[in-house]
C-alpha cells in the first residue's frame, strides 16, 4: 500500500488562494489514481478532484470547478490541489486518497470514498470571511 501526508492547510481570507500537497511513500505513485476528499465539522466526507495515473484525465465536483485544480508530480510522489477564490463554505478538513489504477480505468469518475485503498490523516483548510 501506499502512505500519503498532507500539507499546506491554514487559516485564509476568502478571496485568496492556496495549494495543498500530499506526499505519497511506499509502492510506486504512478500505480494510483488519486483523489482529494473534504469533510466539514457534522457532514460527511465529499468529493473534490480527481486525476488518473498518469495524470491526463481529471473531474471536479461542481462547487470547485473552475476554481480547484488538480495535478500531480509522479517523479516526485505528490499531487497537489490549488485552490483560488476560496469561499467561507470550502472550510473542512482536506484528505487525499489513492485509489489502485489496476482495478479502474483512467476515465473513472473516482468519486466515492469506497472506491479509494489509502487515505492520508488530512489538513485543516479554513477561510474566514
Amino acid at each position: 500500500q501506499v502512505q500519503l501526508v498532507e500539507s499546506g492547510g491554514r487559516l485564509v481570507q476568502a478571496g485568496v488562494s492556496l495549494t495543498l500537497s500530499c506526499a505519497a511513500s511506499g509502492r510506486s505513485f504512478s500505480s494510483y489514481h488519486m483523489g482529494w476528499f473534504r469533510q466539514g465539522i457534522g457532514m460527511e466526507r465529499e468529493f473534490v478532484a480527481t486525476i488518473s495515473w498518469s495524470g491526463v484525465d481529471t473531474h471536479y465536483a461542481n462547487g470547485v470547478k473552475g476554481r480547484f485544480t488538480i495535478s500531480r508530480d509522479n517523479a516526485k510522489g505528490t499531487v497537489y490541489l490549488q485552490m483560488n477564490n476560496l469561499k467561507p463554505e470550502d472550510t473542512a478538513v482536506y484528505y487525499c486518497a489513492a485509489a489502485d489504477a489496476s482495478r479502474w480505468p483512467s476515465s473513472a469518475v473516482l468519486n466515492r470514498p469506497i472506491e479509494y485503498d489509502s487515505w492520508g490523516q488530512g489538513t485543516q483548510v479554513t477561510v474566514s470571511s
